[in-house]
């Protein structure tokens, strides 16, 4: 340790030549509170109004799943096989063919007798705590625009992600682990802008965590510091404070530097939270059995970790790239992954319930638009479909056994109740006591929120008490 006496008479460079290996795990705590956000940014920090949840979980569906093969039974699509309605002649992202019957049993399952599909058995036993949205629709038939409109509310890769928003709004539970964590083994097509924070302060933006391995020293590499104890650290830290307070005097407002040192003051903090809530292995071997074994069985498992502990926005993304996408052999790919995310799915509202989390915890489900009623050439295949998709919410708020809108009789577009994904937001925001018009941030000389300027909050899925 440097004596403080002999600062004086060194250099910067000499100093962190000092501090060396310490350095990026040094807490900075404290130094950069009044410089979070913009004067006239509207900040909540405190909900609106009650909220009925305190976290999301979004279990995203990377590539679009196909509506008429797990949660909107089409059985005019048998009757019309291979013939080509008016409905079909919609943009798509390529051509399409006749209509495409699904293979797939439905079976009524709960008290509310809602269809859900035969692969999805284990999922539809929580059919009565699940809002069934069957009119969604979004603006774009390509991934890369219709998965920043699922996940930043634009179709370009320039705003702030809705976990981003979410923090911003509300802060976070867990001052020792991130707000808002994006678990993704590999990348998704647009990428990390996808859990970006955009122009909102860096500190809002996802930490991403690749679940490929999910061995904590994996997950987040050199999370501990081997060479210097807590108390030296602590040590090194007055030091450093002492340099970055004088560094960032002239330089208030510098949003890249703010976001480096709160970066390196979180994962200090991080040292000693993240070693126990991202080590699943800690779970009885018989509830990770109960999950299953499959990469996102564990990752439904870890987040339900992550959340109980305070963290307030956990996206789970389905596999690397987009496995929902579904151009070729449609059938045995949809029956691959729907088997694949049953069990984890209906384990993770199984757990929530039964830790009496599930009341405060919203579940998200869906990608980032359907897929055609018709064929994609002769190869079993089903073209992205932006007009007419399903999507589930679970837990906080919702009015379960229920099923919103409908899509005509071959499951092309919404035609009833629809709901747009500025709609989807802007309930996710309300349920969250967030008043989705109220929550902006001044950049570029205006205004910007989640919602743009649309967005309607869809009251019949929210239960009553809400």
């Amino acid at each position: 340790m440097i004596p403080s006496d002999n600062l004086n008479h060194m250099s910067r460079r000499d100093i962190l030549q000092k501090v060396g290996s310490g350095f990026g795990m040094l807490s900075l705590a404290g130094m950069l509170s009044a410089a979070d956000a913009a004067p006239s940014s509207v900040l909540a920090q405190t909900p609106h109004f009650k909220p009925k949840a305190k976290r999301v979980i979004f279990l995203f569906m990377s590539g679009g799943p196909s509506q008429v093969d797990t949660f909107d039974p089409k059985p005019m699509l048998q009757k019309f096989a291979g013939q080509r309605p008016k409905e079909a002649d919609i943009r798509t992202a390529s051509k399409t063919m006749g209509l495409l019957p699904s293979p797939v049993k439905f079976f009524k399952a709960g008290k509310s007798g809602i269809p859900v599909a035969e692969h999805l058995s284990k999922t539809a036993e929580h059919i009565d705590d699940m809002a069934i949205i069957r009119s969604m629709h979004t603006d774009f038939p390509n991934h890369a625009p219709a998965l920043c409109m699922m996940n930043l509310g634009t179709l370009t890769p320039t705003r702030p992600s809705l976990g981003s928003w979410l923090t911003y709004g509300l802060g976070s539970e867990n001052q020792n682990l991130p707000g808002f964590i994006a678990l993704c083994p590999g990348k998704p097509v647009v990428g990390p802008k996808l859990w970006g924070s955009a122009f909102l302060p860096g500190k809002h933006q996802a930490t991403h965590i690749n679940n490929k391995d999910l061995t904590p020293e994996k997950m987040i590499p050199f999370l501990k510091n081997d060479v210097l104890s807590s108390n030296e650290q602590k040590r090194q830290l007055d030091l450093v404070q002492a340099i970055n307070k004088q560094h960032l005097q002239p330089r208030a407002g510098d949003n890249e530097l703010e976001t480096r040192i709160k970066s390196m003051e979180m994962a200090y903090r991080m040292q000693f939270a993240a070693t126990d809530a991202f080590d699943i292995s800690r779970e009885p071997e018989k509830l990770q059995e109960a999950y299953g074994k499959s990469e996102f069985s564990k990752a439904c498992l870890l987040a339900r970790r992550l959340s109980e502990r305070g963290v307030r926005f956990v996206q789970v993304y389905y596999g690397n790239r987009q496995p929902w996408d579904t151009h070729s052999n449609h059938d045995k790919s949809n029956e691959r992954l729907c088997k694949d995310i049953d069990q984890p799915v209906a384990q993770l509202m199984t757990d929530l319930k039964q830790r009496g989390l599930l009341d405060e915890t919203l579940i998200v489900w869906g990608g980032e638009f359907g897929r055609t009623p018709t064929a994609q050439g002769g190869i079993n295949g089903r073209d992205h479909n932006p007009y007419g998709f399903c999507m589930w919410l679970a837990g906080g708020g919702i009015k379960g056994g229920t099923i919103h809108g409908e899509s005509d009789d071959f499951g092309f577009r919404a035609m009833q109740d629809k709901v747009h994904v500025h709609d989807l937001h802007a309930t996710i925001l309300h349920l969250m006591g967030i008043d989705h018009e109220r929550l902006t941030y001044h950049y570029s000389g205006r205004n910007f929120r989640l919602t743009d300027v649309a967005g309607e909050v869809v009251q019949n899925i929210i239960a009553r008490s809400c």
